[in-house]
């Protein structure tokens, strides 16, 4: 099938570069507005498109799948993360699903690094008052936070990302341990100086900060659920800039409440737009809106990255980012 014949539909606006690339090598259809789709939109698209290039914010189930037209043959995500599609229903309709590794790993870590030192030292916190005219002049005592060299951090996910954020901790002087699926190679235990703990429980419960740097499946599904959160030091921060959905909200909401851990920095969130009233109204948290890949750099490399997907798939090579059901 020649490519300019291929119908492409894009289900966000994407850097301006990347849209010009679609259009020039295939039947592009862009998203000028950049509202998310609603269902019946996925499906629409899903019944028409022979690649859909979806995003974090499509949530392509099973029942949409089984409903897609014949020509559907390939799901580009933008995005590393695919947790908002059912692959194993994908696979079983011989549609290839390819998803973006790699290019946002570095941006991710520098916001997590960002909301470990911005929330114990209470930056925010600063800024706001600053803004409401409370600064009358340093202080001995004045918004006193923490400092975090010396202090423990337990990564949650030992992947591209919680590598890059111990490599970050490392360099503030952090002592480093993590929690994974499998435990890494000696030699990436080495480089980063760094403890495993293959018991969960016994690793929060011995931190100062805790960073969540795991993919969203069902197996971590508020893995940091109430008992777990009930374990951590009282001075202790909890940073989560993978998916919302990591964290049962509700239980860190009331945790955050009762002052039974000092605070939390938040890229993502359960119910994403949607914030919980209660997360909004507390003053021992950062909230940013799902910024973690948010630079020009990234967004550009991972619409590269969805390019290149089409166009090996399209020629009968290999795909490069194909995700394999058995493997999330």
């Amino acid at each position: 099938m020649p490519r300019d014949k291929v119908k492409v539909v894009i289900s966000r606006k994407l850097p301006k570069p990347i849209e010009q690339r679609m259009v020039e090598l295939f039947d592009a259809e862009l998203n000028a507005t950049d509202e998310a789709f609603t269902e019946n939109r996925i499906a629409d698209a899903l019944e028409r498109a022979d690649v859909f290039v979806s995003t974090v914010t499509d949530k392509i189930h099973a029942g949409l799948i089984a409903k897609a037209g014949k020509q559907l043959k390939m799901i580009a995500q933008f995005g590393a993360g695919v947790d908002n599609i059912d692959v194993k229903a994908a696979a079983e309709r011989g549609i290839v699903v390819t998803n973006t590794p790699g290019v946002l790993t570095e941006d991710t870590a520098d916001m997590t690094m960002a909301l470990i030192l911005a929330l114990p030292r209470r930056m925010v916190q600063g800024v706001e008052a600053l803004r409401r005219g409370e600064f009358e002049g340093w202080s001995p005592t004045w918004m006193l936070g923490h400092r975090i060299f010396g202090k423990r951090i337990g990564i949650i996910g030992m992947g591209r990302i919680g590598q890059a954020v111990a490599r970050r901790a490392r360099a503030f002087g952090l002592e480093v341990h993590y929690h994974n699926r499998n435990r890494v190679s000696p030699a990436i235990e080495a480089q980063f100086a760094t403890t495993y703990w293959e018991s969960l429980d016994q690793m929060i419960s011995r931190m100062d900060i805790i960073s969540i740097n795991c993919p969203a499946t069902p197996a971590t599904y508020h893995l940091m659920h109430e008992r777990r959160l009930r374990l951590l030091k009282p001075h202790a921060y909890i940073i989560n800039t993978s998916r919302g959905e990591v964290i049962d909200e509700e239980a860190l909401i009331s945790a955050l409440e009762a002052g039974q851990i000092a605070g939390a920095g938040l890229d993502v969130f359960e119910n994403e737009p949607e914030i919980n009233p209660r997360l909004l109204a507390l003053k021992n948290v950062i909230l940013i809106p799902h910024m973690g890949s948010a630079t020009i750099e990234a967004r550009t490399e991972m619409g590269e990255k969805v390019i290149i997907n089409i166009k090996n798939f399209l020629d009968g090579h290999m795909v490069p980012d194909r995700v394999i059901p058995d493997l999330i």
